[in-house]
């Protein structure tokens, strides 16, 4: 929701000594982020999160220290991107049908890139009309599976993700495991294969999981000899995840995506 320079003088106001910006399938935000960071003295890292499909699921990688010019991930993007307008307009018909209207100009607004458009800024539209009483509480009633606002969508494959991510000189991290309504075999088959594909961390520390979580994402990051990473998933302010800055530590058995850099 904040402006790059608004989000990076956020961060350094908490103290925050490195970051990275990783906007949903776009990198058009880097060169002002960046700019903004080295003026407050902090390491900036270029960054992404990008939209899968995997198992008729929707996951997200997270690709760190990635080349912004990179010819290869800016057209995997757009592909990406592509295809968020169209899904917009059904997710729009959905909530139509349910008794919603307006849905799609609502949602339209809150996206400062139109090409863009999440689920996200339909959640904030739902929120301005009074429909639910906060972000968080949209996704329990409305835009996920079997609920009004849901619609199936094929996003990139793991593989060409990742492959997009290696071409720009970066490294895939899983995001927020914790998040994904997996059972216990399904999440280890998905670890499994964002390893063995060339991933090569995993999220252990999210403003979305629990202390138990944590600690179980720190055990499975040393089982399957992947990096940890640690992340906000900071939208705005009072919106999900975690205040920037306000994270703790990787448990100790862990080694940072960043011990190389």
């Amino acid at each position: 929701m904040l402006p790059p320079t608004e989000l990076v003088d956020r961060a350094a106001a908490q103290g925050v000594n490195c970051l990275s910006l990783t906007d949903h399938d776009t990198l058009s935000s880097q060169a002002e982020a960046a700019a903004c960071a080295h003026g407050h003295g902090m390491d900036f890292v270029p960054g992404v999160e990008v939209s899968i499909t995997w198992n008729g699921a929707t996951v997200h990688i997270v690709g760190l220290r990635v080349d912004p010019d990179s010819a290869v991930l800016l057209e995997g993007l757009a592909g990406n991107r592509a295809g968020r307008v169209e899904r917009a307009r059904r997710i729009a018909e959905s909530l139509a049908a349910a008794g919603i209207a307006g849905a799609f100009q609502g949602a339209m607004a809150h996206a400062a890139h139109p090409e863009c458009v999440s689920r996200t800024h339909f959640a904030r539209f739902l929120v301005q009309q009074g429909v639910v009483k906060n972000v968080k509480t949209v996704f329990k009633k409305f835009l996920v599976k079997g609920k009004p606002g849901y619609v199936s969508h094929a996003w990139a494959s793991l593989g060409d993700c990742l492959a997009w991510i290696r071409a720009a000189g970066g490294q895939a991290v899983l995001a927020h495991p914790g998040r994904y309504a997996f059972g216990k075999e399904k999440l280890r088959l998905l670890v499994s294969e964002f390893r063995d594909q060339g991933g090569a961390a995993l999220e252990v520390v999210s403003g979305t999981h629990t202390r138990d979580q944590i600690a179980h994402f720190a055990d499975m990051s040393v089982e399957f000899g992947l990096l940890a990473s640690v992340g906000s998933d900071f939208h705005a302010p009072g919106e999900g995840g975690r205040e920037l800055g306000r994270l703790q530590p990787l448990p100790s058995q862990c080694r940072p995506v960043w011990s190389a850099w």
